[in-house]
């Protein structure tokens, strides 16, 4: 080993490794597909709270992860050291949506299909993907259920209330019951028939009926 290879630096030769060309062209179909991913995002986000930064998060991380699969793709040496400084990462952020699970690896798993030189897969694969959430996560049904909160003054009133909920509802089933001195309060899960909500109205001007809520209901939360 002489002087000059003691001082000799690799870190110009890895410039050219990938060409501006290349970068050019996978940062911008990464972005195009990111910004697809985030319009999928919103279209069909049914949460509680919409979060605009994690529609950008879908987006940038999309082209992140483009700029490091380029990097690892061009050198060897270098892919080794990425996996060993990524598996020290954790992420923190606690992911309430099960749905957004799958957007964020979408966006990754495109992130390293594009970076790889597999555009077709990456542009068709995206495009398929997002129909097919459209479909389904947009597709409204007249059986989603709802909760039903009575209050009723005696035994009386809530068997009058009982009986219209089983003739206005596809099914009724009572999830919990308190009974006090005076009162009674039921609560049912219930699947319409159609998507007309007048029989609360006729539940709350029942005899012996005090109040009538209705609350839709997917499983995770009320609102």
């Amino acid at each position: 080993m002489t002087f000059n290879d003691i001082f000799k630096s690799s870190f110009l030769e890895n410039v050219a490794s990938v060409s501006f060309l290349d970068m050019a062209i996978a940062l911008t179909l990464a972005f195009g597909l990111g910004l697809f991913i985030f319009l999928v995002y919103k279209k069909t986000f049914t949460g509680v709270m919409y979060s605009s930064s994690f529609g950008v998060t879908l987006v940038a991380l999309t082209m992140i992860t483009t700029v490091v699969i380029l990097a690892v793709t061009s050198n060897v040496v270098l892919s080794l050291g990425m996996v060993g400084a990524l598996s020290i990462v954790r992420f923190r952020t606690a992911i309430k949506e099960p749905l957004d699970i799958a957007f964020l690896f979408w966006s990754i798993a495109v992130g390293i299909v594009l970076a790889a030189g597999m555009i077709p897969l990456a542009v068709f694969g995206s495009v398929f993907i997002g129909g097919v959430l459209l479909v389904f996560v947009n597709r409204k049904s007249h059986l989603d259920p709802y909760i039903v909160v009575l209050r009723c003054e005696d035994h009386a009133g809530e068997t009058r209330a009982r009986a219209c909920l089983e003739q206005c509802a596809a099914r009724c089933v009572v999830k919990s019951k308190t009974a006090q001195r005076g009162m009674v309060e039921l609560n049912a899960e219930i699947r319409l028939r159609d998507g007309n909500t007048d029989f609360i109205n006729t539940l709350a001007e029942l005899e012996g009926v005090d109040s009538a809520v209705l609350v839709s209901y997917n499983g995770d939360y009320m609102g």
